[in-house]
């Protein structure tokens, strides 16, 4: 099973690149699942929400979690939220599962930045970061794609993606 995350700052096209990635990526053969984290408190399969978008867009399995619980549904009540690799491992094997969130989890990621935003870059200041997709000209040895590339996109994340087995290796050595 191969990991992929996708980073980025509130309002930059992260859902919606994900929602047109995975029906692509399912048309080339893979089984595709999302991890989505949350802010504290969500409601799931709600129409027009990420989980019910993400879902709908044909995902194998949607996972979201945040600091208060985590959905395939199951309430935390005050426990400690689940680390990505916990969460990975009640998931269904799949050929790939793509992480919209967990910005500071041990993931090679994607970051999806929009100028509109006018936010910073994150890839100077995480080295996870591996590739940018992004309408905007930014100086950068990383591999980029544009926005509105899906196939780009696709071509990187298989590229890019980590064996779950990596990603565990990196959550045990506290990278």
């Amino acid at each position: 099973m191969k990991v992929m995350g996708f980073a980025g700052w509130s309002g930059s096209g992260k859902t919606t690149l994900i929602s047109r990635l995975v029906p692509l990526l399912i048309a080339q053969g893979l089984r595709v699942s999302v991890i989505k984290h949350a802010h504290h408190n969500f409601d799931v399969d709600i129409p027009g929400k990420d989980s019910w978008v993400h879902r709908q867009a044909g995902a194998t399995e949607v996972l979201v979690t945040s600091a208060n619980r985590w959905a395939l549904m199951h309430e935390l009540r005050g426990a400690r939220e689940p680390t990505l690799f916990e969460l990975l491992g009640k998931m269904s094997r799949v050929d790939l599962v793509i992480v919209e969130g967990f910005k500071t989890e041990p993931l090679r990621k994607i970051e999806v930045h929009r100028l509109a935003n006018d936010k910073p870059a994150l890839y100077p200041g995480d080295p996870w970061i591996a590739g940018i997709v992004t309408d905007a000209p930014l100086e950068t040895d990383l591999p980029r794609a544009l926005l509105d590339d899906i196939e780009a996109v696709a071509v990187m994340v298989q590229k890019l993606a980590m064996s779950a087995d990596d990603l565990l290796a990196a959550a045990k050595a506290g990278v």
